[in-house]
């Protein structure tokens, strides 16, 4: 039995739910979190689930991290690594065609995701959402704003192309870029239009394991 262990309204275990749900396999999933630092989950009554700080847990991931996988003892942490790793095993034909240029060219998009989405997120739900207003910085807000548009032009250049991020046919690159634009969407901030994005988000929205996982909004802290 798949075993996860996560916080439904962290992005990064939000992948792999949607990757688990996507394959259709079965697996228990497991609350846990820390705080999120000062504040960070408390603030608005988002409370830590915990277990990440138990010895067990620290066994499997010493990063103290979420989410983390356990396939028949075989642990894994870090979502990018667990996505690849349940799309190689499970469905390789569903999540890259069984193809090593799209398992490649997804996973360039999944590491670029990390590099340039996640970091503009994770501050935009800090200043609009966990932080209390007077400890909120404008700047910051604005910057991670700007820093997203300048990101999601680069995905709505690529749709452009072709009608998924990692060529005419859905892949697990399509996963990290999807949790992403889904919250980019929730909160109440100023987006251009970017209509290669709008239509292939409007494509993601219709997967059942996107509507099942991403799109249920007791998994957002937005609002």
């Amino acid at each position: 039995m798949l075993r996860l262990w996560g916080r439904p309204t962290s992005t990064r275990t939000l992948k792999v739910l949607w990757t688990l749900s996507e394959i259709g396999l079965e697996f228990e999933f497991i609350l846990a979190s820390a705080t999120m630092g000062a504040n960070g989950s408390v603030y608005r009554g988002h409370r830590p689930h915990g277990v990440v700080e138990d010895p067990a847990y620290r066994a499997m991931n010493p990063n103290g991290t979420v989410p983390t996988l356990n396939d028949d003892g075989f642990i894994l942490w870090e979502s990018n690594a667990i996505v690849r790793y349940l799309a190689a095993k499970y469905a390789p034909m569903l999540l890259y065609g069984d193809d090593l240029g799209i398992f490649a060219r997804a996973a360039q998009w999944m590491d670029w995701d990390n590099n340039h989405l996640m970091g503009g997120q994770h501050t935009l739900v800090m200043q609009l959402v966990r932080l209390p207003a007077q400890a909120r910085d404008a700047h910051e807000l604005e910057s991670a704003r700007n820093d997203l548009i300048a990101g999601f032009r680069i995905i709505d250049e690529q749709l452009g192309r072709t009608r998924f991020i990692a060529g005419d046919r859905f892949s697990m690159g399509d996963i990290p870029i999807g949790v992403h634009a889904h919250r980019w969407q929730l909160y109440d901030i100023e987006r251009p239009p970017m209509a290669n994005l709008a239509r292939w988000y409007a494509e993601i929205c219709q997967r059942r394991a996107f509507r099942q996982w991403v799109e249920n909004p007791l998994h957002h802290l937005t609002g």
